[in-house]
């Protein structure tokens, strides 16, 4: 059994590693690296090997990896977790450029269903990926960069209620275009500040950066970026950066049981489904009965519908499925049979009872924190699950003393959705939807319990570990 308090803290660690969807996957790169994890890539032919562990990324923003059990044969099942990477935030746009009433903004454009309202008097940052232009020795090439900022650079205030005296009654209704943008700095400071004209070698004349006017950003912000990468501001050819919250992950509460951080939908479910694929393939003996393949795919793009290249909408699990199959055989009838014989746990949080709301939740299904995983049941097929998976599931949370639960939402209320209902429907992959409660869902700050961080990472665990054999004990289609 996991130790609750060193589990916690490696998990407060990946979430303050991972303020973007390129951040989380480049944490869990390292983290698969330092396992034995080779990489792969999907441009090159595979040549895979039985008790090996392998990992490719697609965009840097979505990742899958995968062991192949000593006794795989092509055909044989997939076990597979699948969460994503991607949070609600606010995205800055192409031209984020804003100079209004002697300040300079910063355009941002909301990605997903936030809560934006609790974006407003925070700390914020901006982190994501740049692309570089490299000149070496007269050679140019173009580089991929992470960042992140880690001071404070910017701020969306609230209107005081003195300009707003009905707020508290009418409620507080901020309007995304014009409100939700934040200062930067004065524009007075940001002259003050401004970058010294440069020499320009291939032109033989002086320009600022500051006064040029095609300029799609603020120089300043261009500047703190090329500070942080240690390159020139016209070195960056472009990027997608968001705004973050500076305030750490943290352990909390009187009873220090729950965990207060950003973007726990769904790094929560990540971290813990990776940990758990790590640590059922660390020892040598850990793959030596598997005949399945183990695998892990955090997908990008979820809170906006999957659909693009790297989104459990694409063929990324299905190509990764069949590479693996096709190094192990040339029949390609043996991947329909495969997946047959497979099961994806879709791992994305769920709606923990509020104290406050709980006429927000159907009587008989009230999911409470620290009462384990959540199984998600929707006979419209908002979630994937069945009888026969969440039978699996429970089974292997009975045989490993592990509590879980179910939740259905309330039939006058809308129900969410997730990348199981894509991927069962695309793949044909027999799927259970789960998640660990949480409260605050899609707010800048979320909450958790810290005892369901340790029962999600011991199911998916016992997950790897049990299903090659309970399922070979189950008979459905006869």
């Amino acid at each position: 059994m996991a130790n609750t308090s060193s589990l916690v803290s490696d998990f407060l660690s990946f979430l303050n590693a991972s303020p973007t969807a390129f951040h989380a996957v480049d944490e869990s790169k390292r983290r698969l690296r330092n396992a034995g994890y080779q990489q792969i890539s999907e441009r090159d032919d595979w040549k895979l090997e039985a008790g090996k562990k392998y990992f490719f990324t697609r965009n840097y923003s979505t990742i899958v990896a995968f062991a192949i059990g000593n006794k795989y044969e092509a055909g044989n099942g997939f076990h597979i977790i699948g969460a994503h990477t991607d949070s609600p935030c606010l995205k800055l746009k192409p031209v984020s450029k804003i100079t209004k009433g002697g300040c300079l903004e910063v355009g941002v454009q909301t990605y997903g269903g936030g809560l934006w309202y609790t974006w407003f008097d925070r700390d914020l940052t901006v982190a994501g990926r740049v692309i570089l232009k490299e000149d070496k020795a007269g050679s140019v090439s173009y580089s991929h960069r992470l960042v992140r900022i880690e001071d404070p650079i910017m701020r969306i205030p609230t209107l005081a209620i003195h300009l707003d005296r009905n707020v508290n009654s009418e409620g507080f209704k901020p309007n995304t275009q014009t409100h939700l943008v934040p200062i930067l700095a004065t524009a007075i400071k940001a002259e003050l500040n401004k970058v010294p004209a440069e020499v320009d070698e291939n032109e033989g004349e002086k320009k600022s950066i500051e006064t040029n006017s095609k300029s799609k950003h603020h120089p300043l912000l261009m500047e703190i970026i090329a500070n942080a990468l240690g390159c020139k501001p016209d070195e960056i050819c472009d990027f997608e950066l968001q705004a973050c919250d500076t305030q750490p992950s943290i352990l909390g509460g009187a009873a220090k049981e729950f965990i207060f951080s950003g973007r726990l939908d769904n790094l929560c479910m990540s971290f813990c489904s990776l940990k758990a694929l790590i640590d059922a393939t660390s020892s040598g003996s850990d793959l030596e009965q598997e005949s399945g393949v183990r695998m892990v795919a955090l997908f990008d793009h979820e809170e906006v519908g999957s659909n693009s290249a790297q989104g459990a909408g694409s063929p990324v699990m299905i190509d990764a499925m069949s590479h693996i199959t096709s190094c192990f055989s040339s029949d390609a009838k043996v991947l329909k049979k495969a997946i047959q014989k497979s099961l994806l746990v879709s791992a994305d949080m769920a709606h923990a009872l509020h104290p406050n709301f709980m006429d927000k939740h159907e009587e008989n299904h009230q999911p409470k924190m620290h009462g384990g995983l959540v199984i998600k049941h929707n006979a419209n097929q908002r979630y994937a699950t069945n009888a026969v998976t969440s039978f699996v599931f429970r089974e292997i949370a009975e045989k490993h003393n592990l509590p879980v639960q179910d939740f259905v939402v309330r039939n006058d209320m809308a129900c969410g959705s997730t990348i199981g209902p894509i991927l069962a429907s695309s793949v044909g992959i027999r799927t259970v939807d789960v998640g660990a409660p949480q409260l605050s869902m899609h707010s800048i700050r979320e909450m958790c319990a810290a005892d369901d961080v340790k029962h999600s990472y011991e199911h998916f665990k016992a997950f790897f570990q049990e299903f090659t054999h309970l399922d070979s004990k189950l008979t459905v289609d006869v």
